[in-house]
């Protein structure tokens, strides 16, 4: 949920530079790293790495055009429809009330979606992690803000109004990002009001008695009210992830395939992996097209229509190619190392690049040469046993 703390911004000029969405979008990005450095130097965790950079790069720029969307709908239907029911409301009344409102409307969001196949075969994405970290808050299907539409609409209509939406959604999105962290346990009097980690730890189990429970973003008040709340249980461990958890790290077939099977597409098993890539390949991959990521929030309304249509096909497929990597799937190295390149024109034909942009492209290309020599130095000691 990390693009929904920043991605409701995206089409309104007047709340903040895009050069600020980028900073803060780096930002929720370091407390990720930081988690992961705490889990592995502290802790002394074993970290999957591939299902880290699986959720880091799951929704990403697509995820961020649908959230375009979703607030274009918003705005829309508030122009049109609005019946005014707020006008005679405070300023504070009104974020008060849309405070809570859109609360209550996340949790019939949030429950509808595990209780309808069609809407399961979108939110599927964010479950089927197994790694309950800061990293899992960010993983979600390339759909989700699309399915999500319909459930906050009636606060456009009531009169909310759109920067009111927006901010209020940003709290409830980065409460929501907390939330899916490994290392507060319990969190004391908040326990009782709130939605904290413990409780949404044990939305994320799939085992009796913690499965479609829980589905509260912010205040615990509508579980306990509509009968599905449940406290982690000391003698029952949660078991993570879903029964049927799709085995891919990419993007595009984890988005999709639930969707095909929902219209009972049969399609081919995926194929095993050929090669294993060291965790620090992996994880550097996805941090750098993050960092692409953070150029294109950064740019949007800066560079014009052709430049910024390349970047988002350079990104898009790099995210393609980031999961061919973590599967070992040599037609993953291959694209890596093609966009790499790709990168490199890119960086050739603008006029006066930035230095960041010649940095990460940089080191793309140095990371394009070590996945490759990697990727030999396994196949040779392959060939000598």
């Amino acid at each position: 949920m990390l693009f929904s703390i920043i991605q409701l911004y995206l089409s309104f000029e007047y709340q903040t530079s895009h050069m600020s969405l980028a900073v803060a979008t780096s930002l929720l990005l370091i407390l990720i790293l930081i988690e992961v450095g705490f889990l592995v130097w502290v802790k002394k965790e074993r970290i999957p790495f591939h299902e880290i950079v699986f959720n880091l790069n799951s929704g990403h720029v697509l995820l961020w055009v649908f959230r375009g969307v979703e607030v274009v709908v918003f705005r829309s239907i508030n122009i049109h429809f609005d019946l005014g029911w707020l006008d005679s409301f405070s300023s504070v009344g009104v974020w008060i009330f849309t405070f809570v409102a859109w609360d209550f409307c996340f949790y019939w969001l949030h429950r509808l979606h595990h209780s309808y196949k069609s809407l399961w075969a979108v939110h599927v994405v964010h479950h089927e992690g197994e790694h309950f970290s800061l990293s899992l808050g960010v993983r979600n299907s390339w759909y989700s803000s699309l399915t999500s539409i319909p459930f906050f609409l009636l606060l456009a209509i009531v009169g909310v109004p759109v920067e009111v939406f927006i901010g209020i959604g940003s709290i409830h999105y980065f409460i929501q990002f907390y939330n899916h962290n490994r290392v507060v346990n319990n969190s004391g009097w908040l326990e009782y009001i709130m939605i904290t980690p413990s409780h949404h730890r044990v939305h994320h189990g799939y085992n009796a008695p913690y499965l479609d429970k829980n589905f509260g973003g912010t205040l615990v008040i509508w579980d306990k009210l509509f009968g599905t709340f449940q406290k982690k249980l000391k003698d029952t461990p949660i078991k993570y992830g879903t029964t049927d958890h799709l085995k891919s790290d990419n993007a595009l077939v984890a988005s999709n395939v639930p969707i095909y099977k929902l219209f009972g597409i049969q399609l081919p098993s995926l194929k095993s992996r050929k090669f294993q890539l060291s965790g620090a390949i992996e994880f550097s991959a996805g941090i750098l097209l993050f960092c692409f990521l953070l150029l294109y929030i950064a740019k949007e309304h800066v560079w014009p229509t052709t430049q910024l249509s390349y970047l988002f096909s350079l990104i898009f497929l790099g995210t393609l190619a980031c999961g061919g990597l973590t599967e070992g799937k040599l037609w993953g190295v291959v694209s890596w190392v093609v966009l790499s390149i790709a990168g490199l024109v890119f960086l050739l034909s603008l006029p006066s690049p930035e230095i960041f942009l010649v940095v990460i492209t940089a080191l793309w290309g140095v990371h394009a040469v070590g996945t490759t020599l990697a990727l030999l130095r396994l196949q040779k000691g392959q060939s000598l046993k």
